[in-house]
């Protein structure tokens, strides 16, 4: 047996826009989605590289966003 992990995943995100990866042979957990990215370990977590550049919440970033505007 290799130790290569051959699964398959889905890129997933939650309401304040957090990546992780979940198994795409496991029932999605509640309160995340998929995002229609899905492969090998590897490849999901490189895209979640590429698209999760702010890694603040959803929720911080518009709080912030609100106290600067005033």
């Amino acid at each position: 047996m290799s130790g290569e992990d051959e699964r398959v995943y889905h890129v997933v995100v939650n309401h304040e826009e957090q990546y992780s990866i979940w198994q795409t042979d496991l029932e999605m957990p509640q309160g995340w989605t998929a995002t229609g990215f899905s492969g090998p370990k590897d490849a999901c977590l490189a895209h979640i590289a590429e698209v999760w550049t702010d890694m603040r919440p959803l929720s911080l970033r518009r709080a912030l966003a609100a106290s600067s505007e005033r």
